[in-house]
Parts: C-alpha cells; structure tokens; sequence
C-alpha cells in the first residue's frame, strides 16, 4: 500500500489532481460568496487561506514531484494546510452550534501589516459575516461541518503519502545497466 502512495506523490498526475480539487473548492467558495451572495466570516476567511496553503502545496509538487527536498516541502505544506484547515473548522463548526457572547469570532479578519490580503485582495479575504450564522445547508450539514470532512480527507491522504516517504522504492533493472 504505502508502494503506491509513494508511486502517487512522485507522479505529477497525483498532485495536478490534487491542485484541481484545491480549485474547484476556491471556485465553489467564491461562487458561494458572489454568486449565491453569502457572506464570509472571518473563519471562512481563514479556512480559505488554509485550502490555498493546500493549493500552493499541490503546484509545488507539480513542479518536482521526484526531487525529494521539493516532494517533501508540499507534504509540509500539505499536512499544515490541512490540519490548520480541520482545526479552523472545527472551531467554526463550535461557534455555530454552541452560540454564545463569549464563543464567537472576531469581526475583522487579522492579517499582519506586512500582508494586508484583505485589503489587496478584497474580492476573496474580506470578511462581512459572521461565524456564527448558519446561511447554508446540504443534508443538513452547514458548510464549516462539510469542510471537517474535506479538510479530513486531505489530511488522512497527506499522512498517508507522508509516511509512504519512508517506503524504499525497487530500482528496476534495464538490460544494459
């Protein structure tokens, strides 16, 4: 098994695939916002940043996946996008079903002063909603308890091909070599 993940993480294919889920959850987020006209909170906001860090991880596996230093720095990023990306929402998911003056998110998203992405980026980081509304619904789960389980997968995949690292690889023997 852990053969095939290693196959996996030093395929290209493997990580175009993963780059293209990373987008179509962005495009669906943005859709959400601006088609369906659903506001973001502040961990909406932050759980995007977490899927982009997964983003950033599956293009940089494409660009190397076989030189080991490149493979290994997208499973870090990866494995922390996807674990911050689960924590997030897991937080978010606490806000809503347990509503109270004292669990609740900030109003305005804390980027540093150095990389204002709300304001360079207002289209996708700002933050109009709040945390603690439930806006939306898809068999009766909201969008932060459907993101536990897609940042659930991702992480559970990134283990897995993480520990597949340590798996030595058979060198296939040419007939003049």
């Amino acid at each position: 098994m852990f053969a095939y993940f290693k196959d996996l993480s030093l395929s290209r294919k493997a990580w175009f695939l993963l780059t293209i889920s990373c987008c179509a959850l962005e495009a669906t987020a943005l859709y959400f916002q601006h088609g369906m006209g659903l506001k973001p909170c502040v961990m909406c906001i932050y759980e995007r940043l977490a899927l982009f860090a997964i983003l950033a991880a599956g293009i940089l596996g494409i660009l190397a996946p076989k030189i080991t230093l490149v493979r290994c720095a997208a499973l870090a990023l990866g494995l922390y996008g996807a674990i911050k990306g689960l924590l997030l929402a897991l937080k978010h998911t606490n806000y809503q079903l347990h509503p109270a003056p004292w669990n609740q998110c900030s109003p305005f998203v804390d980027f540093p002063d150095t990389l204002p992405l709300h304001k360079w980026f207002p289209y996708v980081f700002e933050a109009t909603g709040d945390c603690g509304k439930i806006s939306w619904q898809f068999w009766g789960l909201s969008m932060p308890q459907w993101l536990i389980a897609i940042f659930a997968v991702y992480l559970v995949i990134f283990v897995l091909i993480t520990l597949s690292q340590f798996k030595r690889t058979r060198r296939q023997r040419d007939l003049f070599h």
